[in-house]
């Protein structure tokens, strides 16, 4: 790829520990740590001068205990929060109630609820496509229902649907799109770091916006951290686009830094959307080389089905906006007509719905001959491991593709926790040698497939604001089973005696994380 000039917006980055300590996260950081020290200070000087402190802490201990047994929380939490509490009655008892308190985020909790409810009606189910017969015996007119529960996610026809089995791929296509943008363009990443990628994204934005397109950018906060200043947003206004980070790191603790923005959306004018794992940074179409050759997925929607990233982008850029705007929702997409069904989704982290596990657990549960996974990170609940275990028990075809060369040791280690039991239940497990994958994909039977944002970890399924793509009888599921197995040949399996010969250091370091994997 031809290096050319592109919009940069900061200087360039110095590296090392000094720019993040010198930096406004470094202040923050500085003093969160000093709240931290102040409520160990106060649990130190009162375990020293009160006797009785210790008859008070057993009872806080036993309290907790009845407490967590009877709470609504899954069960590997519970265990992880007993274990610690144990360890530490009252900071963890503290830190407990702290958490399920939900100090620091009510106001956006109670947004975003507000937000779901207004946009219920901004887009409608036809009920035509829900009764067709194949929806009906399949049950994924019953996914349609549960899903609605939780937002307002049709179950779409007209839309047809490209899928990338690369990063560099996608990068092409989004920037044919992005020329022809004539009324908006949202986008909504996890990660947008300045390079040769982003650059050039941003070259057409501002393009675009000099045009009077409606440009409008969300990240989450977490870039602020090491990617982005906290000024970024300033200087994206001196281009004419609209941009704001997804709650930005403050200084205070709270356990709203809990809850990120992992989605990935780009839709353009109501009528083409991107949807995947792919970020907006130069690893991702392999442009720098991180952890090995990186493996990326990603579809394209042009049709109806558009409209569902516009709503989901407006619900999350309304939280912080005093008058809601839904306009671009009254925009009529060009229907493309094409086979099959297509049903996007998000998963809010603050509706007590698990969305993402629940239509993952779906497609196990009701699989006829395989499925095929394609993840980053495993790290399972006890639902998870039991859907895995029970589709690979009753026969189905379960095989998984995870990362040969990782990019977080400790998750990695956490992941290899579970390859004995699910390969004992006949789940067969790869690694992918080249590299890493980034890839969140669910292909089965030929006919049903997700392609998304959502990871098989603790953080994407219960913490953070995800989003996905729904795929039922579509044209592009061969595609996503023949890159599956494209992909497949490049990894090594993993075995009994595979897994006999790993690294002492990882089996430890597996043992010890997985008591703490549902804080990780």
């Amino acid at each position: 790829m031809e290096e050319e000039n592109v919009i940069r917006l900061t200087s360039k980055k110095k590296k090392g520990i000094l720019r993040i300590l010198f930096s406004r996260f470094g202040m923050i950081l500085v003093l969160m740590i000093i709240e931290i020290m102040v409520l160990l200070f106060a649990y130190r000087w009162f375990s020293e001068y009160f006797k009785a402190f210790t008859v008070i802490q057993a009872f806080f201990s036993a309290g907790m205990v009845f407490y967590l047994i009877n709470c609504e929380m899954d069960s590997m939490p519970k265990l992880t929060w007993l274990f610690l509490i144990m360890l530490f009655p009252i900071p963890m008892t503290i830190m407990l109630w702290f958490s399920r308190k939900d100090i620091g985020h009510r106001l956006i909790k109670k947004r975003t609820g507000q937000l779901i409810q207004e946009s219920r009606e901004c887009l409608h189910q036809d009920e035509g496509v829900l009764q067709k017969e194949e929806l009906i015996q399949s049950g994924t007119d019953d996914l349609q229902k549960y899903l609605n529960r939780s937002g307002c996610f049709p179950i779409y026809t007209n839309t047809k649907v490209e899928y990338f089995p690369i990063g560099e791929k996608m990068f092409r296509r989004m920037l044919e799109e992005l020329e022809k943008a004539k009324n908006f363009i949202y986008l909504e990443y996890f990660i947008i770091d300045e390079g040769y990628m982003w650059g050039s994204v941003l070259n057409l934005l501002a393009k675009k916006a000099k045009e009077g397109v409606d440009v409008r950018v969300m990240y989450d906060g977490m870039c602020e951290v090491a990617l982005l200043p906290h000024d970024y947003p300033k200087r994206m206004e001196t281009l004419g686009i609209k941009c704001k980070p997804f709650t930005p790191i403050r200084p205070f603790v709270s356990t709203q830094y809990n809850y990120r923005d992992h989605r990935k959306i780009m839709v353009i004018d109501g009528t083409v959307a991107f949807n995947g794992g792919i970020n907006l940074s130069d690893e991702y179409i392999n442009l720098i080389e991180v952890y090995g050759h990186w493996k990326d997925v990603a579809v394209m929607l042009k049709g109806e089905a558009a409209q569902s990233f516009t709503l989901m982008f407006l619900q999350m850029w309304n939280l912080d906006q005093k008058q809601s705007d839904w306009e671009k929702l009254s925009v009529q997409p060009v229907k493309e007509p094409s086979q099959g069904f297509v049903m996007p989704y998000g998963d809010c982290p603050l509706d007590g719905e698990r969305v993402g596990e629940t239509v993952y657990m779906d497609i196990l549960y009701r699989a006829n001959t395989y499925v095929h996974i394609m993840t980053p990170y495993l790290i399972l609940d006890n639902e998870l491991v039991a859907a895995l275990e029970y589709a690979a028990k009753r026969g189905i075809d379960v095989k998984m593709i995870l990362p040969g060369i990782p990019d977080k040791k400790g998750v990695y280690a956490l992941a290899k926790t579970y390859y004995k039991s699910l390969l004992k239940a006949g789940v067969h497990l790869y690694e992918y040698t080249p590299g890493f994958v980034h890839a969140k994909v669910f292909v089965s039977d030929d006919r049903k497939a997700v392609v998304g944002s959502i990871n098989l970890d603790f953080r994407s399924l219960y913490h953070h604001f995800e989003c996905a793509t729904y795929l039922y009888q579509n044209e592009c599921i061969a595609d996503i089973e023949a890159d599956f197995l494209e992909t497949l040949s490049k990894c090594r399996e993993v075995t009994p005696e595979t897994i006999k010969e790993e690294k002492i250091s990882y089996k430890i370091m597996g043992c010890i994380l997985k008591v703490f994997a549902p804080l990780l």
